[in-house]
C-alpha cells in the first residue's frame, strides 16, 4: 500500500540521520545519540549523551559522555546486533552493571544539537545481552527483542516494520 512506500523512504534517512549522528561532526547540524538504561531495581536510569556538553531533552537530563556505537551492518540475513563502547571514566555505569537485577533495557534516541526536545529517530528499545569491562571501557552487545516492542504505541519505529531502519 501507500504506507510501506513512505515507510521505506522515511526508515532509510532516519537511518542515514542515525548514521551521521555517529560519524560526522563537521556538518551544520549537530545530530546527538541520547542514550538510557534503566533495569529493575534502579533508582533512575543512566542517561547520557555523546557531546561534550549536558543536554537537557523533553526535561531530562543526559550528561556529556562519551560512548560508540555501532549500528548493524546492511545484511538482512545478519540478527540485528548493537555494539555499545562506553569510556569507563564514570564508575557509577560499572557499579550499575554490576548490580543489574533482571534484564536491562538500553533506549537510544536520536536527536539534533539545535532542537534537543525533537526526536529525529527512536526511540529504539534493546536488551543488554551481555557486558563486559575493564578500567578503560564497557562493552555491551544489545539486541531488539519483540516483547519489548510491545510497550511502544502503535507507530513505533520497529525492527519488522523498518528493516532498513537497522
Amino acid at each position: 500500500g501507500h504506507a510501506e512506500a513512505g515507510g521505506a523512504s522515511v526508515s532509510r534517512s532516519l537511518s542515514l540521520a542515525a548514521r551521521q549522528a555517529v560519524t560526522a561532526r563537521e556538518t551544520a547540524e549537530v545530530f546527538l545519540i541520547l542514550l538510557a538504561i534503566d533495569a529493575p531495581g534502579m533508582e533512575a536510569p543512566i542517561r547520557v549523551v555523546n557531546d561534550r556538553a549536558d543536554v537537557i531533552s523533553r526535561g531530562l537530563h543526559f550528561v556529556a559522555f562519551p560512548f560508540e556505537i555501532d549500528l548493524p551492518g546492511e545484511d538482512p540475513e545478519a540478527p540485528p546486533k548493537v555494539t555499545l563502547r562506553i569510556d569507563n571514566v564514570d564508575r557509577r555505569i560499572v557499579a550499575a552493571l554490576r548490580e543489574l537485577q533482571g534484564v536491562a533495557t538500553v533506549t537510544i534516541e536520536v536527536i539534533r544539537a539545535a532542537d534537543p526536545d525533537e526526536i529525529e529517530a527512536g526511540p529504539f528499545a534493546m536488551q543488554l545481552v551481555k557486558a563486559t569491562y575493564d578500567a578503560l571501557a564497557v562493552q555491551a552487545d544489545l539486541a531488539f527483542e519483540d516483547t519489548l516492542n510491545a510497550r511502544f504505541p502503535a507507530g513505533s519505529y520497529t525492527p519488522a516494520d523498518y528493516p532498513g531502519l537497522f
